[in-house]
């Protein structure tokens, strides 16, 4: 095994995960070196971004776990979602294992002042691994990892999934599809319910994100409607009854200040001229005012 730590040299302290036929995400713990462990900070930044519009959001066919691709309209609202946030450190980007939260978080990141690059953490395979090595100390600092994980992927539909939602209802009824999407429970057809998703979603958001904070960084995480209200339903508390009435529109950003232990809830900021982005804590500001003075 080779650490990606050495391959890419982030500081995260990557190690491969045991390969096996089922591709598992890339783990992310200390190796208690103390020239790679990340400083501790009392205040991090949580950036979540659900994905511009696909495809299949287009068409309003049910999409889960179908990979398709954003649409033109997708595309502009990850470029705008970009711009939003454009002020916003970010040192570690995690994104589900679709293209369409890939893309979101690709374009949003094109758009950040700093102009680090994203580079994809490939550890699939052996060879994947070996072959995406970057020899270049320069480069590394100026890259950003994304880690991908099918952990943070929309809930799986079942069988609903390539159906069309309103010929579905019409076939169904409009009572038992709003109970397949709505309720927390109760699943469609060999697929996942609300809560199943959540299962997933939070175990690795706790286990690979919160660490992450915790060490300082800042992080963005760009995912679908379900991993999403998932993750935001343990960071507001919300109860099951809560969650099922969350909306998230797609390529809109929402900010979290982790501090102390706790998750505050900022809000979405408006844009990257706009006085409350950085406004929203003093080291935030100062950020802001560092990008300033770099023009």
């Amino acid at each position: 095994m080779y650490p990606i730590r050495q391959q890419f040299g982030f500081g995260f302290g990557f190690v491969c995960a045991s390969r096996s036929s089922v591709v598992e995400p890339v783990q992310l713990h200390s190796n208690g070196n103390s020239d790679h462990t990340p400083k501790k900070s009392s205040e991090s930044s949580l950036i979540l971004i659900r994905h511009g519009e696909s495809l299949w959001n287009e068409k309003n066919l049910f999409t889960g776990c179908v990979d398709v691709p954003l649409t033109p309209k997708g595309v502009e609202e990850a470029i705008e979602a970009g711009k939003r946030i454009c002020s916003i450190p970010i040192d570690v980007i995690f994104t589900s294992s679709l293209i369409r939260a890939q893309m979101t978080a690709m374009l949003a990141m094109m758009q950040h002042r700093r102009k680090k690059v994203p580079i994809i953490v490939h550890n699939e395979s052996e060879q994947a691994h070996l072959w995406s090595q970057v020899y270049s100390e320069e480069t590394r600092k100026q890259s950003i990892p994304v880690i991908t994980a099918w952990q943070l992927n929309e809930r799986m539909y079942g069988e609903l999934q390539g159906l069309n939602k309103q010929e579905t209802a019409d076939r169904f009824g409009n009572e038992q599809v709003h109970k397949w999407r709505r309720s927390y429970d109760i699943p469609p057809p060999n697929g996942e319910s609300l809560e199943m998703c959540a299962e997933r979603a939070v175990a690795y958001f706790k286990e690979h994100v919160v660490p992450q904070l915790t060490a300082g960084k800042h992080v963005m995480i760009a995912a679908h409607g379900n991993s999403l209200r998932s993750i935001i339903m343990q960071l507001d508390k919300l109860t099951s009854q809560e969650v099922i009435s969350l909306e998230l529109s797609t390529g809109i950003p929402m900010l979290y200040i982790f501090k102390e232990g706790k998750f505050i809830r900022r809000g979405s900021p408006v844009g990257p001229s706009e006085a409350s982005v950085c406004a929203y804590t003093r080291k935030l500001a100062q950020y802001r005012q560092k990008l300033d003075s770099m023009v």
